[in-house]
């Protein structure tokens, strides 16, 4: 077992949600720290197949695999490929699926992966899957571009200001550890009263960048929906809003509450007039006050889950 642990948020919410039946086949998009599948698991006698890109994720899956002998599968893999991974297994239909989208406090906590400013280590973050690290990108990508990435992936306002300093440094000195470059950006962009620490927007958009998990998240969605049987449901958390703006805008679509506009247009999955689709959350749910002292990770998770009509 791991030495680094996961709290998965929302866990019982979005079970509740799933609603697992006996004899059903779930999927589990984003396995994480096997958090949902093990709840999953022991709600029903269902199967449930999971996926994940990164390969730390897939080991500690093919260990749960082993207490649910003929009930689990993983699968390496990006959520932006369920489609062909699922059909290489037979699998073409799905009662419900759930993603937890982000990045997992296994990635976060473990300093060798390089996703945290609050560890010093190796600048990656990689999930798994990727061909650039995010020491490519701050290292090689033109100032512009990089102010670029930083302001659409991470909403950072210093965008231009932070982009400046991590040239002029690296001209002097290539980045190649987490601490150095949020010394960096700490030296441009000051503390508030909020107590989120100046590095942590930069951080995320290149994490973000890096992995691609906004395409990936849009493709994965209409995938999972285009797989849903009559009855199945499709349950996912978000945590920052450039994720949750994509879902939103995906179950409206799908619900018939809006045009759609994005080339993952789930208009697409429907053949007739009406929504093939409906939103069994009007409003995201939200966790309770008591699991956000408890993890704090979870203050800014949403959830939202969509339903695919009887046909």
């Amino acid at each position: 077992m791991s030495e680094f642990s996961h709290i998965p948020v929302l866990r019982d919410e979005a079970v509740r949600m799933l609603a697992p039946t006996d004899g059903k086949l779930y999927l589990d998009g984003t396995f994480g720290g096997g958090g949902y599948a093990r709840a999953i698991l022991e709600s029903a006698d269902c199967r449930l197949i999971a996926v994940d890109r990164d390969p730390a994720a897939v080991a500690r899956g093919r260990e749960l695999a082993a207490q649910y002998s003929g009930r689990f599968q993983i699968y390496e893999g990006r959520i932006s490929r369920i489609v062909d991974l699922l059909g290489a297994a037979g699998v073409t239909t799905l009662d419900g699926a759930v993603f937890d989208l982000g990045v997992s406090s296994y990635q976060i906590d473990d300093p060798a992966r390089g996703f945290s400013f609050r560890y010093d280590g190796p600048l990656d973050m990689q999930m798994g899957g990727a061909e650039i690290t995010a020491a490519t990108l701050v290292n090689t990508v033109s100032e512009s571009e990089l102010a670029d990435i930083l302001y659409q992936f991470g909403e950072e306002k210093a965008s231009r200001r932070i982009a400046k300093a991590i040239v002029e440094r690296r001209r002097l000195q290539k980045f190649a550890t987490t601490a150095d470059l949020a010394a960096v950006i700490r030296g441009v962009v000051r503390a508030d009263k909020s107590g989120i620490d100046p590095a942590t927007r930069s951080f995320q958009a290149l994490r973000i960048a890096v992995n691609d998990e906004l395409g990936d998240i849009a493709a994965g969605l209409a995938q999972a929906a285009s797989l849903l049987a009559p009855g199945g449901r499709l349950v996912v958390v978000s945590f920052h809003s450039l994720e949750d703006r994509i879902v939103k805008r995906f179950f409206a679509q799908a619900a018939g509450r809006m045009p759609g506009a994005s080339r993952h247009d789930p208009a697409s999955l429907q053949e007739e007039s009406r929504p093939q689709f409906k939103l069994l959350t009007r409003n995201p749910v939200l966790p309770s006050a008591a699991e956000v002292k408890a993890n704090p990770r979870a203050r800014s998770a949403k959830l939202r889950t969509l339903e695919r009509l009887a046909a």
